[in-house]
């Protein structure tokens, strides 16, 4: 008996392979995106014609931009956020330590003090720094200062002390935050390593708290500049007082506001790049891989481009 094995049976005949066709994608339309943006450009089109059509002098801006009494207003406003941040560090560290002590009478301060200051006004607080002279004819300090309190208290003691004591209130906060991030098994072994209490806060506590206190403090410091503008009520020349005293001398009142908006917005955009790379020297060791810095984002774009444009 013969068998012809060279029939083909079913499972010989091997479907060709069909070339894979093109998908075609098609993109989601997104109309509410559309709507919104075209809402968006016709709002902002709008604010725009309504400036151009107002009685606008903009040639008062670019001729008073540099005036000696605006870059005068531009230093104290530095200095007075300078000096009144450092109060508000310098206190804000001191009332987190009391508000962390076991000690229930130093707590009971700081919490006071924080709750105080962090739940009335700063304006009021301001008011209340300035009017201090209804309530005391003179300041004695014993044998190391006496003088007339209208003599003592000064618009700019007033405006420091009011903007400094405020800050120092939410700083406490921030501080405190910063220090209970860090576990406290850290510095238990710390302590079993052989290392001082002041050391391991030093070495272990503080760079892992700076993690969590940079962020917020830079976003502080901004506030606070922009908040100097406050002090303007309590009769203290800087930035915005110089402005409106020229607005009402030239009569171009809007348009020295504006002028102060802009230095503002100098100053302000200057501090948000140093902050910037403040978090992101302080974020070395907490990720792999750090934020890229604007000029690494432009030159990886411009590398970008430029492979593509070798590929075509």
């Amino acid at each position: 008996m013969t068998t012809d094995i060279s029939k083909k049976g079913p499972e010989d005949d091997v479907p060709k392979a069909r070339q894979a066709e093109a998908i075609k994608a098609i993109p989601v339309r997104h109309f509410g995106r559309y709507v919104a943006a075209v809402l968006a450009i016709g709002i902002l089109a709008a604010i725009v014609y309504a400036f151009s059509q107002g009685d606008i002098r903009w040639d008062a801006i670019p001729d008073n931009f540099f005036d000696e009494r605006i870059l005068k207003g531009v230093r104290e406003t530095l200095i007075l956020t300078f000096l009144s941040m450092l109060i508000g560090v310098v206190g804000g560290v001191i009332l987190s330590v009391m508000r962390l002590s076991k000690n229930p009478v130093t707590s009971s301060i700081a919490w006071f003090y924080i709750w105080f200051f962090r739940g009335t006004p700063v304006l009021v607080q301001l008011f209340v720094w300035f009017n201090l002279g209804f309530v005391f004819d003179y300041i004695n300090l014993g044998p190391v200062y006496k003088d007339e309190w209208s003599d003592f208290m000064t618009p700019f003691l007033t405006a420091l002390l009011g903007l400094g004591l405020n800050e120092a209130a939410y700083m406490a906060e921030i501080c405190r935050a910063g220090l209970l991030s860090v576990d406290e098994g850290q510095t238990e072994a710390a302590h079993a390593l052989g290392m001082s209490h002041n050391k391991t806060l030093r070495r272990v506590v503080l760079p892992q708290a700076m993690r969590v206190v940079v962020p917020p403090t830079g976003n502080e410091f901004i506030n606070m500049l922009k908040t100097t503008s406050l002090v303007a009520a309590v009769q203290y020349y800087e930035l915005l007082k110089y402005a409106q005293d020229i607005g009402t001398s030239s009569g171009a009142t809007v348009e020295t506001l504006l002028l102060a908006a802009c230095w503002y917005l100098i100053m302000t955009s200057i501090l948000s790049v140093g902050q910037f790379y403040l978090e992101r020297y302080y974020a070395r060791g907490s990720s792999r891989t750090l934020p890229d810095t604007p000029f690494q984002k432009i030159k990886a774009n411009l590398l970008s481009l430029g492979n593509r444009s070798g590929v075509r």
